[in-house]
């Protein structure tokens, strides 16, 4: 007579659990990055918990095999998940501080201490289909098939709570109300269950908690996520936890834990002497003379809040540029905060792999800024990713990489250039002064490094040059490095990238070194 409810339970508590643990990834995704270590972090002990819930549930079931149990297990875990969030916010704002300041016995026991808020929620929600299990079976001759049905239910409820925080709560409502939205949810259902199985009686004591997550939904934890000196915007997207700072008349674009600069603005355009302007130099390791009115197309992939296209508008007057971002969040933020609206600049919303290898068009400069240790997407760093941006470059086309790396190691930037040098003819490499930042250049023909001396001249020469466009070009050849060692080529079926970025992000770390540009 009750089993419709236990089903209901069932689904709902499968979808809070997974929602929880895609939710717990953006509230620690703000503060310490999305890096597969942290992923692994988060899913590693979500699973140990659920482990410890199976093996509760199905110690309590037989100790206490009452609809009443069951319900009020699943209400408590419920509205504990809806404080996870309340208490881990001050932990958070001091975490967020020691990040800034690079103190990695405070991060680190941030993070463990957020991680163990997780643990009694979650192993109550565990507890749910063990226990409705031995609620659910009156005849042991169907055992297997009551088994099997509500183990179904439960999947099809995590199946549901996979998509809804990712797709719909966090972009609509942010991530601590998402917390509230699916403790809520748990809650209600609960509640509901308990009240129909055993009466308003045993629901009665219960009714307070829906009306404390709702007030803490409402009213709870007024003010920003991180107390971030100068902040004019804060936001979350599908992808992003999305700050801008402004400092003096300059504004800066930071995501997530917010080391680093991801775009850079003021309102009289400037050369901020990063990655950024970088890229004007490329055209010029083709053959001398070069003449900038050569460059008609560029493409960026990776576009954030447009410092890359703003530079290149500036420099060759007449450019369409194609800037491909796969956060919408960021392109809305960047006409808004950073006068992302050059009309020559046509921004496309997509992964930059797709974005690229459907365009129609082909480039004189091809620009790849979506490389941040330990954020690099594997798909972007293959042979035959480079593939594709060879076949859409003109005949004179070069394509820029923007690489991070470690103070002391390079293994990044050999594995890059390498897989790139399986492409393209010719490979360069520059570091970036004073940032951990090198810039990788490859030339569709053949090119020799004299041609980038000799492109300065004939630029000095020419009379009109601005500096922005000199100043780079400088830079390039003043920190140009040696040819880097051979590395693994990385392909579509092989790209370990995650093995050399972990171990940057931990040297990195260790250091105590502070990136100043991004």
């Amino acid at each position: 007579m009750h089993r419709k409810y236990l089903y209901l339970a069932v689904f709902f508590s499968g979808l809070t659990s997974l929602a929880v643990e895609l939710a717990a990834s953006r509230l620690l995704g703000n503060y310490f990055g999305a890096s597969n270590l942290v992923w692994a972090s988060i899913i590693g002990l979500i699973l140990i918990y659920l482990t410890a819930g199976y093996f509760l549930g199905g110690y309590w079931a037989d100790r206490s095999p009452k609809f009443s149990t069951f319900f009020q297990i699943l209400i408590w875990g419920a509205f504990l998940v809806g404080l996870v969030p309340v208490v881990a916010r001050p932990v958070l704002r001091f975490a967020a501080d020691a990040f800034d300041n690079l103190q990695m016995g405070i991060l680190f026991g941030s993070f463990v201490a957020v991680l163990i808020l997780f643990f009694i929620p979650v192993t109550l929600l565990g507890t749910a289909s063990p226990f409705a299990i031995r609620l659910a079976i009156q005849d042991a001759r169907h055992a297997g098939r009551t088994s099997g049905d509500l183990y179904g239910i439960s999947t099809l409820g995590s199946f549901t709570g996979t998509f809804l925080p990712v797709l719909l709560l966090i972009p609509a409502v942010g991530t601590y109300r998402t917390f509230m939205v699916i403790s809520g949810m748990m809650l209600v259902v609960a509640l509901f269950c308990l009240w129909r199985t055993c009466g308003l009686r045993a629901a009665g004591p219960y009714l307070w908690m829906p009306l404390v997550i709702l007030a803490l939904g409402i009213f709870g934890l007024r003010g920003t996520e991180k107390a971030t000196q100068g902040m004019i915007y804060e936001g979350e997207s599908a992808y992003n936890y999305i700050q801008v700072l402004e400092t003096g008349d300059a504004r800066i674009l930071r995501l997530n834990e917010g080391q680093g600069m991801h775009s850079i603005w003021t309102p009289q355009l400037q050369n901020f002497r990063g990655p950024w302007e970088q890229v004007l130099a490329a055209p010029f390791f083709n053959s001398a003379p070069y003449d900038p009115a050569n460059v008609k197309r560029m493409a960026i992939v990776g576009l954030a809040a447009g410092t890359t296209a703003r530079a290149a508008s500036a420099v060759y007057p007449g450019i369409q540029i194609d800037g491909i971002e796969i956060d919408p969040e960021i392109v809305a933020v960047a006409r808004e905060y950073f006068d992302m609206n050059d009309p020559n600049l046509n921004v496309i919303v997509q992964d930059g792999r797709v974005g690229l290898e459907q365009s129609p068009k082909k480039y004189n400069i091809i620009s790849v800024d979506a490389y941040r240790p330990p954020y690099i997407p594997w798909h972007m760093t293959t042979e035959e990713f480079f593939q594709v941006a060879r076949d859409h470059l003109t005949s004179d086309g070069v394509l820029v990489i923007n690489v991070g790396r470690g103070p002391n190691d390079r293994r990044l930037i050999n594995a890059i250039a390498s897989t790139i040098g399986a492409v393209f003819p010719s490979v360069y490499v520059m570091d970036v002064p004073e940032t951990f930042n090198s810039i990788i250049y490859a030339t569709v023909q053949p090119t020799d490094f004299s041609n980038l001396d000799a492109n300065l001249a004939f630029l000095n020469s020419r009379g009109g040059t601005p500096p922005l466009l000199l100043e780079p070009v400088q830079t390039a050849l003043a920190n140009i490095q040696p040819a880097p060692p051979q590395g693994q080529v990385f392909t579509d079926d092989l790209a370990p990238i995650e093995w050399i970025t972990n171990a940057i992000v931990v040297d990195f770390f260790l250091s105590g070194d502070v990136e100043t540009l991004q």
